[in-house]
């Protein structure tokens, strides 16, 4: 059975890696922040000094990070995978980040005889922790099918998308999906509120016809309670539609409403939720309406 190193232990990288250490894989864990490995240590994990280390130790890298320039720290930086990696190192990024990033670090790595997959994931807390992730993947073919089995551990959908770099397209396009579900639910359900009508019974008429979506069976009860702990922050949501903006200026596609989604979350940023749940995007149209969508 392949070793394993996972570099990244937040609120998604924590519950990955619990998972493959469930499946039985040996690990070695490595995160900046010291006291985020002590949970999978106890649990049987090795406890790597850094990602050079991580790397020494592992056929497989795995890294969950916030972002590209965290990523390429990881990797190409001082006591990065790469001065760490063996000819034959498989690394696999799933954090969410810029294509040309991807692109970028696996060119890199190539050069080293480490050949790269990006896999973002979508799915959020609740999927990191039931391993039913959705896993997105670039790069090639023989080293996808070396892995799947991996992924599976992690998730319930993993679909190899094409070459390096297509992972992280995906991503761009799930997340702008996502956004604009919560921003149209939230919305719908101030609109509802401030008409008189009861958003939790309008939320069961709905559901089940076309406005019907896993967004909104995943939203819309927490936003009921005015629950908005995260899941899935608005900062990251945030980094991730300033790379789908960045991407699709690059390439001259025109995405007017993720400019505005991408705003209304500067917005709630600006006012101290950024450490909100994506879900917390309802707050922004309830402020406006002087309405709370709530039980």
């Amino acid at each position: 059975m392949a070793k394993i190193g996972f570099i990244g232990l937040g609120i998604m990288g924590k519950p990955m890696a619990q998972n493959l250490l469930k499946a039985g894989y040996e690990l070695t864990v490595y995160d900046i922040v010291a006291d985020r490995m002590d949970s999978l240590v106890k649990a049987g994990a090795r406890q790597g000094s850094s990602s050079k280390d991580v790397a020494a130790k592992s056929d497989i890298v795995i890294t969950m990070l916030p972002n590209s320039p965290h990523v390429r720290e990881a990797v190409l930086g001082p006591d990065g995978v790469l001065e760490g990696a063996r000819r034959g190192t498989i690394l696999i990024d799933m954090s969410s980040i810029a294509p040309l990033a991807s692109r970028e670090i696996a060119a890199k790595a190539r050069e080293k005889g480490v050949v790269m997959l990006d896999a973002p994931v979508s799915g959020g807390e609740p999927k990191a922790i039931a391993g039913t992730l959705a896993i997105m993947v670039g790069g090639p073919e023989e080293t996808f099918e070396e892995v799947k089995d991996i992924l599976a551990r992690m998730g319930s959908s993993v679909t190899r998308v094409g070459d390096i770099g297509s992972g992280n397209v995906a991503k761009l396009a799930n997340q702008i999906i996502v956004a604009l579900n919560i921003a149209a639910m939230s919305e719908a359900m101030v609109l509802a509120t401030k008409a008189g009508v009861d958003p939790e019974k309008v939320f069961q008429a709905i559901r089940g016809g076309l406005a019907g979506s896993a967004v909104l069976d995943a939203k819309m009860p927490l936003a009921l309670k005015g629950n908005f702990k995260p899941g899935f922050r608005i900062e990251l949501h945030i980094k991730d539609m300033a790379n789908a903006l960045d991407t699709a200026h690059e390439l001259g596609v025109p995405v007017p409403l993720s400019s505005t989604v991408m705003e209304i979350m500067q917005a709630l940023k600006g006012d101290g939720k950024a450490a909100n749940d994506h879900g917390g995007i309802i707050q922004f149209y309830e402020q406006l309406a002087k309405v709370q969508v709530r039980e």
